[in-house]
């Protein structure tokens, strides 16, 4: 816990020395509250088919899973740049374990992206009167927290198996982007507004069942069918994405 500690202190000192990644990191979901979020109001009032809740409750917690795919899915990117130099090198002739070294990085990440989507939901109540159930944000959050490890892990993992600054980003892309557009993060992908097999690719996609979760926990819907399903999700998707990386960090670090 001493060196998960230290590593974690490194890492995210690393991003308190640089906010403006901060900022461009809100930039985007910020720019679709304001402009985007007007033109999904107007559409939720003319279409059937949405999920329950107001525009905020529905375009809120997929802004905060958008946050998580952006932060947390090219963190990779940054571990080739510390094994390029010998950092990582470093880290391996230490006592150090593995498994600290992952998760001090991996908790990095997901404070960051944490404190990211709590200010969109401050800008979210400050801007459009948005007012959450307290318990539910805090389900929200913590199965955003999870995702991001999942993906932060994921993305770790892959680095250190392709070590390729080249070949990292095309592989994360072709990953990244059909999970992405599978979920129902930019519009809610539901049987009645999807076309048959659009709604079945999108039952084989574990994200949609986690940003429906989200959903449903954000608005404090804790009787909801789709509560249970992504919790599932999530929980088995941070699973086995821990054991990847560990087994992929022990196996580097031997």
């Amino acid at each position: 816990m001493r060196n998960l500690w230290l590593i974690f202190c490194r890492e995210f000192s690393h991003r308190l020395r640089q906010p403006v990644w901060l900022v461009i990191g809100l930039a985007q979901p910020v720019l679709y509250m304001f402009f985007f979020g007007p033109l999904v109001k107007k559409f939720i009032e003319h279409t059937p088919g949405f999920p329950d809740g107001d525009i905020w409750t529905i375009f809120a917690p997929a802004l905060m899973v958008q946050m998580v795919i952006i932060g947390s899915t090219f963190v990779g990117l940054n571990l080739l740049a510390e094994y390029r130099a010998g950092v990582f090198g470093r880290f391996q002739v230490t006592p150090m374990s593995p498994v600290s070294l992952l998760l001090g990085k991996v908790a990095s990440v997901t404070t960051g992206v944490l404190i990211q989507s709590g200010l969109i939901v401050v800008v979210c109540c400050l801007a459009f009167g948005l007012r959450p159930s307290p318990a539910g944000l805090c389900l929200c959050l913590a199965i955003v927290g999870l995702l991001s490890v999942s993906l932060a892990t994921c993305s770790y993992s892959l680095a250190l198996r392709v070590k390729s600054e080249e070949s990292l980003p095309v592989a994360l892309n072709a990953l990244i982007l059909p999970l992405f557009l599978l979920s129902g993060t930019l519009l809610p992908i539901t049987p009645e507004l999807a076309p048959p097999w659009l709604w079945g690719l999108s039952r084989l996609n574990p994200v949609s069942y986690v940003m429906d979760a989200s959903r449903a926990s954000f608005r404090g819907d804790f009787s909801s069918a789709e509560l249970l399903p992504g919790v599932i999700a999530v929980a088995g998707m941070t699973a086995l994405s821990l054991v990847w990386g560990v087994t992929t960090f022990s196996k580097e670090n031997s």
